[in-house]
């Protein structure tokens, strides 16, 4: 009597480890689906954002010219127009 129920708590006891794996790879599993789907979203998102051009500087010749041009000031009859 003894040895069927050592055999059977044994049992009992792997199926209850067993349980508990299939569990936690479950959940594992089903956690890294959920990852996969978030990062192929953002992905998929930061492709469709268009991105900001950048700003370049002038060459120095043109940066000369700008600079060595004369301030014009006119009125329109409408108000003091001041071209920079």
């Amino acid at each position: 009597m003894q040895s069927i129920r050592s055999v059977l708590f044994t049992a009992a006891a792997l199926t209850i480890t067993f349980a508990a794996f299939v569990l936690t790879a479950s959940l594992a599993l089903a956690l890294a689906g959920i990852a996969a789907v978030v990062v192929i979203g953002s992905a998929i998102a930061a492709r469709l954002n268009l991105r900001p051009a950048r700003a370049t500087a002038r060459p120095a010749a043109a940066a000369a010219a700008h600079s060595q041009r004369e301030m014009r000031i006119w009125n329109d009859g409408r108000g003091t127009i001041i071209d920079l």
